[in-house]
C-alpha cells in the first residue's frame, strides 16, 4: 500500500505542475497540429500508400513524445527536487509515478495524433479493436523505455541533445512494428494479412522494456 500511496504521489505532483504551467502539453499539440498540417498539404497524404501514412503517423508521434517525456526527470534535476523525492519515496514508487504520467501523456499524444490523421486525411478504419490496442500498447512501449532513459540523462550536461541520441536506437525496432500492425488497421485489401506476430512482438517489446526498467532503475536511483 505505501508504494500504491508513494506512486500515485509522485504522479499526482507532476500532473500539477503540468496543469499549472501547460507548458508540455502546448508545445506538443502546437507541433502535432503544424506537423499534420505541413504533412497534408505539402506532401498530399490523402494520395500516399497506407504503409506511408501510418509511417507518418508514429513519426510524427515519435518526435512530439520526445519533445516533452524527458522532462519528467530533467524536471527534477533543473527545480533540485532529486533529493527530495530520495527522502519521501522508494525508487520504484518514483519510476511507477513517472511512468503512469508518461505513458498518460503519451496515450494523449497518439490519440490526438492519430485522430487528427484519420479526420484531414478522411482514412478508413478497417480494424477498429487492432487498432485500439496498439494505440494503448504503443504508448505504453514508448513510455517504457523513455522514463527509464529520461531518468538516465537527467544528470547530463547537455539533456536535450543526449536524450534523442539514446532514445532513437531504442525506438527504431518499435516504430518498425508500430507501422507494420498499423498497416493492417487501415488496409482496405480483402486479405486477412497475419499481424499476430507482429502484435505478439509489440506485447514482448513493451513488456521487456518496462520489466528491465524495474530492476535497473534502483541502481539508477540511488547513485
Amino acid at each position: 500500500m505505501s508504494v500504491i500511496y508513494h506512486s500515485f504521489a509522485v504522479f499526482l505532483k507532476d500532473f500539477r505542475l503540468e496543469w499549472r504551467s501547460r507548458f508540455g502539453i502546448s508545445t506538443v499539440l502546437a507541433f502535432i497540429l503544424s506537423t499534420l498540417l505541413i504533412v497534408l498539404f505539402s506532401l498530399r497524404a490523402d494520395l500516399l500508400t497506407v504503409n506511408v501514412q501510418s509511417g507518418l503517423i508514429w513519426i510524427i508521434v515519435l518526435f512530439a513524445s520526445l519533445t516533452t517525456l524527458a522532462r519528467v526527470f530533467t524536471s527534477e534535476s533543473e527545480r533540485n527536487t532529486y533529493d527530495l523525492l530520495r527522502l519521501n519515496a522508494t525508487a520504484i514508487s518514483v519510476y511507477i509515478g513517472k511512468l503512469i504520467y508518461n505513458f498518460l501523456l503519451t496515450l494523449i499524444i497518439t490519440v490526438v495524433t492519430v485522430s487528427l490523421f484519420i479526420l484531414m486525411v478522411n482514412m478508413d478504419i478497417e480494424r477498429p479493436a487492432l487498432l485500439l490496442v496498439v494505440v494503448i500498447l504503443g504508448s505504453a512501449g514508448l513510455a517504457g523505455a523513455t522514463t527509464m532513459l529520461s531518468a538516465l540523462v537527467s544528470q547530463a550536461t547537455r539533456k536535450g541533445a543526449v536524450f534523442p541520441v539514446l532514445s532513437l536506437p531504442l525506438l527504431i525496432p518499435l516504430m518498425l512494428i508500430l507501422v507494420r500492425i498499423t498497416g493492417f488497421v487501415f488496409d482496405g485489401g480483402s486479405g486477412d494479412p497475419d499481424y499476430v506476430n507482429d502484435l505478439a512482438a509489440l506485447a514482448g517489446f513493451t513488456g521487456v522494456t518496462i520489466s528491465a526498467s524495474f530492476v535497473l532503475f534502483d541502481n539508477l536511483w540511488e547513485d
